[in-house]
């Protein structure tokens, strides 16, 4: 992804990881029992989704990008649905991030919604796949997971501006299972769900995150140094209901600035 541009900072209570948090290991089913209990309810559905989709692949899984490989890189592993509407045919079990963090969105909104999802238009289903109906790859900028998927902040896109279910929140403001977009100072970006604030046993300032990336074999944790990081684009699941109104043709501006880090 494309590094993002600074924008104004909000002030906010910055959520700082205990030790017991930052000493997780990459891999775990706990994310709701370790980073869940001062949350919204909406922010626990998306940790609760995140256990469901690391129980997939508990070493994992395999990181890999590659649109022109044979087989075609996977967003993630698994067959992926909303409701009864399958998104997604994984022509690979390796996943990257910006497929691992749409996925865990899919899977809060699928238990938060639940059986009402039957009940989606299938316009707006059909927007919300990650595949087209031929199998073959879902272009960026196109639909719900193209917009989520493309350079910059997808979950701003996507959420905020295409789908409507979230908002823009600053990153001071962020909570474990907000969605946060990071770019980075080698010009490259990563798409994940935000964990917390944090300083590991070195000192070090930075961010921790649970995503898919090549330093966890694919699905896992990870901690950055704040040192890395140019910008973030936070956003909160604010009103899933609204996948049931949303506009499928609604335009996107891709002109968004990144918050500079708060710490």
């Amino acid at each position: 992804m494309l590094a993002l541009l600074f924008g104004s900072l909000l002030s906010g209570p910055l959520t700082m990881l205990s030790e017991a948090q930052m000493a997780a290991p990459a891999h775990h089913l706990k994310h709701l029992e370790l980073f869940g209990a001062h949350v919204p309810k909406l922010n626990r559905a998306v940790l609760e989704a995140v256990d469901a989709v690391q129980r997939t692949a508990p070493d994992g899984g395999g990181y890999f990008i590659g649109i022109h490989a044979q087989p075609a890189e996977s967003p993630i592993g698994y067959p992926l649905a909303l409701g009864p509407t399958a998104l997604l045919a994984p022509p690979r079990t390796t996943s990257y991030c910006s497929g691992s963090s749409y996925t865990a969105f899919i899977e809060a909104m699928d238990r938060l919604l639940g059986s009402r999802l039957s009940s989606l238009s299938p316009e707006r289903a059909e927007a919300m796949r990650m595949q087209e109906p031929d199998g073959g790859r879902r272009e960026d900028r196109v639909k719900g997971w193209g917009w989520w998927n493309a350079d910059g902040p997808g979950c701003d896109y996507c959420m905020v501006q295409y789908l409507g279910v979230g908002e823009r929140i600053s990153p001071s403001a962020a909570l474990p299972g907000d969605f946060m977009n990071i770019s980075w100072k080698s010009g490259l970006g990563h798409s994940v769900v935000f964990l917390g604030w944090g300083t590991d046993a070195q000192g070090v300032k930075g961010v921790r995150y649970w995503s898919s990336q090549t330093g966890t074999n694919g699905l896992g944790d990870q901690f950055s140094a704040l040192s890395k990081v140019v910008s973030v684009v936070a956003v909160r699941l604010k009103h899933p209901e609204r996948i049931f109104t949303f506009d499928p043709l609604k335009a996107v501006d891709p002109a968004v600035a990144g918050d500079p880090v708060p710490l």
